[in-house]
């Protein structure tokens, strides 16, 4: 018998049946990435609590101690930790689900699946960094003697909003980058532009109010903001911010998604 693959058609952007039928090959490529992330390491899954603890004590060197950044009432470590939780999972992601094409090149070119496994799973991969690195705010919480109100309960929400935003982004970027290699080099610049442009080391409230919205339209404001409230209690309630910030990713992700499947069918010849 001769099985003759083609193109799906159609013009809806994800095909959830055929990614349902693929939800081991998700799995097993979850796991390997986490095995070859930590393999012949010293220190092992240890780097994900490392990464955002020494930012933090720079952070709070600099723009706490020297620079006096408002944290609206929170010892700054606590802060700036808070946001940078959702921050990491965020860049990680992004970075991962960016390269993640050309990375499993030899993959792609040999045997069918569908492409969209691939991004996928590098976003899962860093979700189990953030929960080891999640343990450490609970213990400076602890410290500071913070303790989350009612409202944690909608935490969930915004680490979704956080992995969707990488998703999103990612997608763009990891076809691009299968088709131009110079998008690439383009990564680090852009995570370290967003850094600056999101409220991880000063607090939202001090951008004018003429310019929130505007503000609003970096997916990554509604989810710092989203975190700190959530966990600290400080500030109000994201309102108008994260109603601007979950249009934004929601654009983004269709938009994304769109421009996916439509180089799909091609990925495997111009990779």
């Amino acid at each position: 018998m001769t099985l003759i693959l083609k193109p799906s058609e159609g013009r809806a952007a994800v095909n959830i049946k055929e990614l349902w039928d693929y939800r081991n090959l998700l799995y097993f490529m979850v796991w390997r990435d986490l095995k070859v992330r930590y393999k012949q390491t010293f220190l092992g899954a240890s780097w994900a609590i490392i990464q955002p603890v020494f930012s933090m004590i720079v952070f709070s060197i600099f723009f706490g101690h020297l620079a006096k950044m408002p944290s609206d009432g929170v010892p700054y470590p606590v802060f700036s930790y808070t946001a940078l939780l959702p921050w990491q999972l965020f860049a990680n992601s992004l970075a991962e689900c960016s390269a993640s094409l050309v990375a499993n090149r030899n993959l792609i070119t040999k045997v069918y699946f569908p492409r969209l496994i691939i991004p996928m799973a590098s976003i899962f991969s860093a979700l189990v960094d953030f929960g080891i690195a999640f343990l450490v705010l609970l213990v400076l919480m602890a410290y500071f003697r913070i303790w989350p109100g009612i409202q944690i309960l909608a935490l969930p929400f915004f680490v979704l909003l956080a992995v969707l935003t990488a998703f999103s982004v990612g997608l763009w970027l990891s076809a691009l980058n299968a088709q131009y290699r110079d998008f690439r080099y383009t990564l680090p610049f852009l995570i370290q532009l967003w850094l600056f442009a999101s409220p991880v080391v000063y607090p939202s409230s001090m951008v004018p109010a003429q310019w929130r919205t505007l503000y609003g339209l970096n997916p990554m404001v509604g989810v710092v903001e989203g975190f700190r409230w959530c966990l600290l209690g400080i500030a109000e309630p994201p309102g108008l911010l994260l109603a601007v910030s979950v249009g934004a990713v929601a654009f983004l992700l269709v938009s994304g998604l769109l421009y996916f499947r439509k180089v799909e069918s091609t990925i495997a010849d111009s990779i």
